[in-house]
């Protein structure tokens, strides 16, 4: 055993890539971010060009919409990646989802209300009750459906227990 740990960390060193113990990847996004907050992120490999970042007005930087930021970047990944989950979760409720379904996100950040210092991050996934229209999904059964879309989805996986998650069917 950890002649073979051993031999994946050096594998993995080399390539620069890392070897988890927890998950046998399938795919790995890989994005660079220079300057933080006031800096640049892309993904080239997965067609993201260099975006330019800045500071949101309400953490004190200017109100440039011309820029992004870690909280859209965020709210925009795991409203996509919900929807992939609610497919997944509408496979095993033996329902059709539509490609007109809509996951909206907001993600806010704050200071958290324990007085620890820093920063938190809470999120909220709002999906329209009519953008199902055609899943055959009645209120509770889309009710369902986002409760088991919610377990299988990778994000709400890794927030869990992190931050607080809202999901809403609207």
């Amino acid at each position: 055993m950890l002649r073979t740990t051993l031999r994946t960390a050096t594998q993995s060193a080399s390539t620069g890539r890392r070897a988890y113990s927890s998950i046998k990847p399938v795919y790995t996004a890989h994005a660079t971010s220079t300057g933080g907050r006031q800096g640049k992120t892309s993904a080239p490999e997965a067609g993201i060009p260099e975006l330019t970042l800045g500071t949101p007005k309400g953490l004190g930087g200017k109100d440039d919409h011309s820029k992004s930021n870690p909280e859209a970047l965020f709210a925009s990944t795991y409203s996509a990646c919900f929807i992939g989950a609610m497919g997944l979760a509408a496979g095993q409720l033996k329902a059709k989802l539509p490609p007109t379904v809509t996951a909206m996100a907001d993600v806010s950040i704050g200071s958290p209300t324990d007085n620890s210092g820093g920063f938190k991050i809470a999120a909220t996934l709002r999906i329209p009750f009519d953008s199902l229209e055609g899943s055959g999904l009645d209120r509770s059964g889309a009710e369902e459906l986002l409760k088991k879309a919610h377990e299988l989805c990778p994000y709400s996986r890794a927030t869990r227990g992190n931050i607080e998650v809202d999901i809403k069917l609207e």
